[in-house]
């Protein structure tokens, strides 16, 4: 496959990411043509061990770092609230929650675009979760029956600026205390203890409420065949702080974002 034909079939993810991560449609492009312009006097660049997608990402990184960005000039062009929340992040933790809740990159390959390691990339990735949650703070219900995991995704939550409304253990539970506080984000298990499915209680609840639901559970295997409608949100088990700390302002972040069209329709 030519150079040309390994960079177009990721051309329209870098610029996505580039214009998420430069606030405007203008300043994106150019830092994506600014890629292409050193791929056209320098394939090789995109020879080596990684894929060519985390190369060209890492690429984008290094001209991001290295060039002058009017930060004032693009927050000012961002239009909705979402984007604007986002655009006040500061660049490190800004790029690494792109790169996990956007692109999709793992934590291992998001920590070699941004050139730090692991342990640094996590903590930028929670930085950026603490940073959004101050203007996307919400209720939460936590639908899990092992207490230990339970307690550690109830801290996990609070250090991020949200209010844990309730800790649910079964179906009964957590129909109860969702019709009772009506959460703004539900962290289930799909597999209940007492044999109950939390998959089910979070799709009667859905007939009722228009909430973002983020699923744990140790086989997501299990619920990511493209057979049948699956949860947009999944965390495998045994879970990081960063992901969840990711996944949750994710989920918040474009659920928000999301709503705009309808408020402007109904406007």
């Amino acid at each position: 496959m030519s150079t040309t034909q390994v960079v177009s079939q990721y051309l329209p993810f870098l610029r996505r990411y580039a214009r998420a991560l430069s606030g405007s449609q203008h300043s994106g492009d150019a830092y994506v043509t600014a890629v292409l312009e050193i791929l056209i006097e320098d394939p090789s660049v995109l020879e080596g061990d990684d894929s060519p997608r985390l190369m060209l990402y890492r690429m984008l990184t290094k001209i991001w770092g290295s060039l002058a960005v009017n930060a004032a000039a693009d927050s000012k062009k961002r239009g909705s609230p979402a984007e604007k929340r986002l655009g006040h992040l500061t660049p490190l933790p800004r790029q690494a929650f792109l790169l996990v809740a956007l692109e999709g990159f793992t934590e291992e390959e998001g920590a070699k675009i941004l050139d730090v390691d692991i342990a640094k990339f996590r903590q930028l990735v929670e930085e950026a979760g603490r940073e959004l949650a101050a203007d996307i703070a919400t209720d939460v219900l936590i639908i899990e029956d092992e207490p230990f995991i339970a307690t550690d995704l109830e801290h996990l939550v609070e250090s991020l600026g949200h209010k844990v409304i309730g800790v649910a253990r079964t179906h009964t539970e957590a129909v109860s205390i969702a019709k009772a506080k009506r959460p703004g984000l539900i962290l289930a298990d799909i597999q209940l203890a007492d044999g109950s499915s939390g998959l089910e209680a979070v799709n009667e609840l859905l007939r009722a409420l228009e909430v973002p639901v983020i699923f744990i559970t140790a086989y997501p295997e299990r619920f990511l065949t493209g057979e049948r409608p699956e949860p947009a949100f999944l965390i495998p088990k045994p879970f990081q702080p960063a992901t969840v700390s990711a996944v949750v302002s994710q989920a918040l972040f474009f659920e928000r974002k999301a709503k705009r069209p309808q408020k402007r329709e109904s406007a």
